[in-house]
């Protein structure tokens, strides 16, 4: 298989680094190679040691292109962490020669761009949401049509600048190249949902080990995105306090016999907990620990809940709530957010992907599915994206050449 017709995801992640191997086609994806490793660089999304991260990128990339039989050098990376801010803009442009063309769309989003934001931030994502020509509203693609005045509303989205040059010079020092950087709630999206949830009204809900990230979708557009420093791995924290385990064990008995509701558990149901030290197993009963799980997911889920209601979009998601990521596997999950949302909520697991599906089918491997969509989507636009890596005098250039190619 050709170098050029593949496309790996990369969703760098607090718990887990996982790298997914595919090609694009008619229907979706089609899976060729996956790689895990455990994440040891990264706390609540944000890489806090390069080396760590590098090492465990490294183990992923690896099994993946084994598994792939390729040699990976470019990738789509995922970002998040709690200093990922959205907001919504719009730009207004004078339309030329009566006609809207590619050049007037890309002035009005340039607009709608410029706003002003602190020198430590930089914008990840600009991402239309509708156009207006003239007064005619929710146009999707207003090329060639006549008009006056071109409006557009976007959404965008910025991160710390150092965090996400952490997460390419982690890239770099794998050897790898960044095709792209994606807010991981937008490729999560780009997994699960369908076009009627997207066009009806849907919140998505990353649950993942470090984060949680929300993103709100309507008529097809992005309308809130947000991302709370809440996961998994405080679940497992509580875990190992309240049942006074090891980390690792505690993670174990989370996946395998958490529950999220204490409503679902037998009083009966019982299983063995190792202890610290060299004191020997305990045999605990289920209830015990949905005691400890449910308080938690109350929590991250209000929380989430809050910010649904912050947005000001609850009133727009016809289509309910769709929870993904490793978490949302917890027993329960989905009939707790269902209380607490007084939403439909399904459980999201990707779609429309082909070749190794059964080793993908899991709300886990969500994001990095994800990525490998909007790689395929973006494949066609041959750019490398990199922050702030060039230098003022470069970036003069540019706008010159831009400024007389429209002159011209």
């Amino acid at each position: 298989m050709a170098k050029s017709e593949l496309i790996i995801g990369l969703d760098i992640g607090t718990t887990k680094i996982c790298a997914v191997v595919g090609e694009a086609t008619e229907d979706g994806v089609d899976i060729v190679g996956i790689g895990n490793s455990p994440s040891n660089g990264l706390r609540k999304g944000v890489v806090v040691n390069i080396e760590e991260t590098v090492k465990s990128m490294q183990r992923a990339l690896e099994e993946a292109e084994l598994m792939a039989g390729c040699e990976i050098r470019s990738v789509y990376a995922g970002i998040a962490g709690s200093h990922i801010k959205g907001f919504n803009s719009d730009g207004v442009i004078a339309i030329k020669g009566g006609e809207v063309t590619q050049k007037d769309v890309e002035r009005a989003l340039e607009a709608a761009s410029a706003v002003a934001i602190p020198l430590d931030r930089e914008v990840i994502h600009t991402i239309p949401q509708e156009y207006i020509v003239d007064d005619q509203r929710g146009i999707v693609h207003p090329y060639g049509m006549a008009g006056v005045r071109l409006e557009v509303k976007v959404h965008i989205v910025t991160g710390a600048v150092s965090s996400a040059q952490n997460i390419v010079r982690s890239c770099h020092k794998s050897g790898l190249d960044v095709a792209d950087i994606v807010l991981e709630a937008l490729a999560s999206a780009k997994a699960v949902l369908t076009e009627e949830e997207r066009e009806l009204g849907v919140a998505i809900v990353d649950l993942g080990g470090g984060t949680t990230d929300i993103a709100i979708f309507s008529n097809d557009s992005i309308r809130h995105t947000g991302v709370l420093a809440l996961g998994g791995q405080n679940l497992t924290n509580d875990i190992a306090f309240g049942l006074r385990t090891p980390m690792a064990s505690a993670e174990r008995i989370k996946v395998k016999y958490g529950c999220a509701m204490m409503d679902l558990v037998q009083n009966d149901e019982i299983f063995e907990v190792p202890s610290v030290g060299d004191r020997p197993p305990r045999r605990l009963s289920r209830q015990l620990l949905a005691e400890i799980c449910q308080p938690r997911m109350e929590e991250i889920l209000a929380l989430v809940d809050q910010e649904l209601v912050r947005s000001g979009c609850k009133n727009q998601i016809g289509a309910g709530v769709v929870l993904t990521g490793g978490t949302s596997l917890i027993d329960g999950c989905q009939e707790l957010g269902e209380q607490i949302f007084n939403l439909p909520t399904r459980i999201g697991y990707p779609r429309n992907v082909g070749g190794l599906r059964d080793v993908v089918n899991s709300p886990k491997y969500a994001t990095a599915v994800g990525l490998l969509c909007y790689g395929a989507e973006k494949e066609g636009r041959d750019r490398k994206f990199r922050i702030r890596d060039t230098n003022m005098f470069d970036r003069v250039l540019s706008s010159m050449k831009k400024w007389f190619a429209d002159i011209a």
